[in-house]
């Protein structure tokens, strides 16, 4: 196997000779080199080459490296070199992100010293990405958020930030959304993973059981809080949790200590909450059933989990994945996706969410394996004619509508264009639009 070398090296520099000395210099060092003389060429480079580390000259014709730190839409670190360098330069471009700068002459072991520590970061940065990944794959989060859309790529990057924090997190979503698994995601993938996870359903405890469950008798077993020390708590519908119970778990959270029923002294605790529920909290707050400052306890951070009907451009990735994984546990083919079954899909409002999809998936899988059935069936088993002829052409119509609405604003509403991607002539657009009511200009 070729060993890894020390450091990638992107170098920008202008003049020839300068660039030629300093590749022959990071190679000589084991690194592995690429270089070019414009700076507006970096970004294209960069899809090809993984560099660890950019290293640029300042003073260059047409973009100058300061212009393209500020212009990189990347993490890679950026070591600006200059022949013109002076402490208000360096100043400005280490304020605008530059890793490091340096002056020519350069001290070469200077040099190879800085572009090692730079790609270390880089690496070390790339090494957590994967494993925090790989952990959100573990962790189940993936059932619930495949897809590329941007409120999931956004949720994906919250949900690893917050699992690094020991702050309160309120997740808001429907049901069916993956609320458990989000909350168990931000134990699972941050320090405390191997510490206790403790989840607590508020809607299935009475007040009695609640104080019990919860803060534990003494003489008895431990109480949810004191079980949870030095780990989770996870109050799954914390909107039910009884008014009369609110204001001794607020003393809690103040106090770090929390009292068992006929015990003498506080026991101290130390956990961190992540609560949620699928209601708007706001209104609970307003009708009284909810304490206010309990809530500003809660939600030092919120998620809120979007609903199934809200992210359609992942429903078709989010069925695929269920299929293949049920068609592998019922040992069948996975079932093709017609323009039917998708058109099926995208006309059902999903009141269950992904929990909801994955059964479909499901009872898709099993009618597979009997060699027959439709998405349709799957959504809607013994509608019997409620998928008919009719209930179809709206499903087509729903199909329809979103992919010609999605040709549009892809080419900006040039017509010709649209069509062409769809396959379909210029004049069939237009009764398509007409007839399905698409407005052009609302959509761009």
């Amino acid at each position: 196997m070729t060993p890894e070398p020390p450091f990638r090296v992107l170098v920008v520099e202008d003049d020839r000779a300068m660039r030629q000395s300093l590749v022959e210099l990071l190679e000589a060092a084991g690194g592995r080199v690429t270089d070019g003389a414009r700076a507006e060429r970096a970004a294209g480079v960069l899809e090809h080459f993984a560099a660890d580390v950019i290293l640029s000259d300042v003073r260059m014709p047409g973009m100058t490296g300061l212009e393209l730190l500020r212009s990189l839409r990347t993490e890679v670190p950026v070591v600006l070199i200059s022949a013109h360098g002076d402490i208000p330069m360096a100043v400005e471009a280490m304020q605008d992100g530059a890793y490091s700068f340096i002056e020519k002459p350069y001290e070469p072991r200077r040099l190879l010293s800085i572009l090692r520590h730079a790609a270390e970061q880089t690496r070390m940065r790339d090494s957590n990405t994967r494993l925090k990944a790989r952990l959100l794959d573990l962790s189940g989060l993936t059932r619930v958020f495949i897809g590329e859309t941007k409120v999931v790529q956004g949720l994906r990057r919250d949900i690893l930030a917050l699992a690094e924090t020991p702050a309160a997190v309120l997740i808001q979503g429907e049901t069916g959304t993956g609320k458990d698994l989000v909350a168990r995601a931000l134990h699972d993938i941050g320090p405390i993973a191997g510490r206790p996870f403790v989840a607590v359903n508020c809607a299935l405890l009475s007040p009695e059981r609640f104080v019990a469950e919860m803060f534990g008798v003494a003489g008895g077993p431990d109480g949810r809080i004191v079980q949870a020390d030095g780990g989770t708590l996870f109050l799954d519908e914390v909107c039910a949790c009884p008014p009369e119970v609110q204001a001794r778990f607020l003393r809690v959270l103040e106090e770090g200590a929390v009292t068992p029923e006929g015990a003498a002294a506080p026991v101290p605790v130390h956990v961190r909450v992540v609560s949620a529920t699928n209601e708007d909290v706001e209104v609970a707050v307003a009708e009284g059933r909810f304490r206010e400052d309990l809530l500003f306890r809660l939600n030092t951070f919120v998620l809120r989990l979007p609903p199934l009907r809200e992210r359609l451009d992942d429903l078709r990735p989010l069925l695929m994945h269920f299929l293949q994984d049920l068609a592998a546990l019922y040992g069948v083919a996975v079932p093709d996706m017609t323009a039917d079954d998708m058109a099926a899909a995208l006309a059902h409002p999903w009141p269950g969410n992904v929990r909801e999809l994955r059964s479909v998936a499901e009872r898709r899988a099993m009618a597979a394996r009997h060699g027959g059935g439709s998405l349709a069936e799957a959504i809607a088993p013994g509608a019997g004619d409620g998928h008919g002829p009719d209930a179809l052409r709206v499903a087509v119509a729903a199909l329809e509508r979103e992919m010609i609405g999605r040709a549009i604003v892809a080419h900006g509403g040039r017509m010709d264009d649209v069509a062409e991607a769809l396959g379909i002539g210029r004049r069939t657009l237009n009764e398509k639009i007409v007839k399905l009511g698409l407005d052009k200009d609302a959509l761009l």
